[in-house]
């Protein structure tokens, strides 16, 4: 368990195209510790407000993206440097880097911020520059550098002076989201460099209650994209998972402290919180993308456009040999809950059949409490592969990886009701639920 646990109640300008502002909006002053008046307060603003004991007088690194922000749209980047008992040493970024602005699975290099005139490390392959002809395949390439740990770690270089680490990102609520991942490697990294770490909670968007898919084969299927055995949907924050990981999973305990929320339930959802959104990632743009997320990230690991390359990415899914109006028909007849299929027609700007005009279905959700997101995604790649077997495929190592086992991809190829394959995950869950029970903040 953590060392500490705090339970709680109830513009940077960068020079040319290669830096950017972290505040995107304009400073509205440093911290003043009065009430933003949402009803959840994010964990960067319980930290300023109550421990910043935490960090007076050291030098602080910052992981965070531009979902770190306050109520009031203030990057916590800025508030940092704006706060006189904070010492910004240096920023790092996950994936998609600290302005959140590059496609997966693009290196993001190193920078010196102009502003904060602090150095700036990515924690996504910073030493794993691609080969530009590797870029032209970049659906392969993202594969590829997600099931796999090289470069993904802090280097001794990277903290050499750093005293304490914070983590403030906001995740989304899927095991394949890498955010977490990028805390999981951040959090042993400081453990054998004897830095103490601070995670930040924010909200799980997709509410902190429903758990979903199997448990993930833990060490067989080990990556970047299921660093530890957890469900593919886990219901839990950031912070909380932090302190299961710490206490169950890693090889030397970090220092850890969690600031929690305070006023966030675990049935909230994130358009509940009255927080802002930001997006998280340039394929996460809306709430409606988070909620399919968990069970549409299947189609990563399959010939199926994801819908990326088009402004509903996940909502919407299709190939170049799918009728969009067949497809939606046998989808609706199944009548699952919290659910209207109806067809789409697209044409992606990159990613997998970029250019090529694509029939597919989007998913509406008409009830986000009835909705289960796996159960809908595993009957569409049945549908599919019934309707088109001869041009329908996986791409096993990849979709064994995203899902968390090899089960579900063997069992769907024989055919299996996806009703049974839900069931096949009941006993993982109710082990897990017992399991992160203690670890729970909310």
């Amino acid at each position: 368990m953590s060392k500490t646990d705090l339970r709680l109640p109830g513009r940077s300008r960068f020079p040319a195209a290669v830096l950017i502002s972290l505040a995107l909006l304009p400073a509205v002053g440093a911290w003043s510790g009065e009430s933003s008046g949402t009803r959840v307060k994010p964990g960067v603003e319980v930290f300023l407000e109550k421990h910043l004991g935490l960090v007076k007088g050291k030098k602080v690194g910052l992981i965070t993206n531009p979902t770190g922000q306050d109520s009031r749209l203030r990057s916590t980047a800025e508030l940092f440097h704006r706060s006189p008992d904070i010492q910004l040493a240096a920023l790092y970024g996950p994936e998609h880097g600290v302005r959140g602005d590059t496609q997966g699975g693009i290196y993001v290099p190193f920078v010196i911020d102009s502003k904060f005139r602090v150095p700036v490390f990515s924690l996504y392959g910073q030493s794993m520059k691609a080969d530009p002809g590797m870029l032209k395949k970049i659906d392969e390439y993202m594969r590829s550098f997600d099931t796999t740990d090289a470069g993904k770690a802090l280097e001794k270089s990277m903290v050499r002076d750093i005293e304490v680490m914070v983590f403030d990102i906001q995740d989304i609520g899927t095991r394949v989201y890498t955010y977490v991942a990028t805390m999981a490697y951040a959090m042993q990294s400081c453990a054998e460099a004897g830095i103490p770490f601070i995670v930040l909670d924010r909200p799980n968007p997709v509410n902190g209650r429903t758990l979903e898919g199997p448990v993930l084969e833990y060490p067989a299927l080990v990556s970047f994209i299921g660093v530890y055995p957890v469900p593919l949907r886990h219901a839990m924050t950031a912070g909380e998972l932090a302190r299961l990981f710490n206490d169950k999973f890693m090889e030397k305990k970090v220092d850890l402290t969690v600031i929690p929320m305070e006023g966030w339930k675990r049935e909230m959802w994130f358009d509940e919180t009255e927080l802002p959104w930001v997006i998280p990632s340039p394929n996460m743009p809306t709430l409606d993308t988070a909620a399919v997320y968990p069970g549409q990230v299947l189609f990563e690991g399959t010939n199926l456009s994801e819908g990326r390359g088009t402004t509903r990415p996940f909502e919407q899914c299709g190939a170049p040999w799918i009728d969009g109006y067949e497809l939606a028909v046998v989808l609706n007849g199944l009548e699952l809950p919290g659910v209207t299929f109806r067809e789409a027609w697209f044409t992606p700007t990159f990613s997998k059949f970029q250019g090529e005009p694509c029939g597919g279905v989007q998913i509406h959700v008409t009830d986000r409490e009835a909705f289960r997101p796996l159960d809908v995604s595993l009957q569409v790649l049945a549908a599919v592969r019934r309707m088109y077997p001869e041009q329908f495929a996986f791409i096993p190592d990849y979709f064994d990886r995203v899902l968390g086992t090899s089960s579900v991809r063997r069992d769907l190829e024989q055919g299996k009701p996806v009703t049974d394959i839900l069931r096949s995950f009941e006993k993982g869950l109710e082990d897990f639920r017992a399991l992160r029970r203690e670890y729970l903040l909310y």
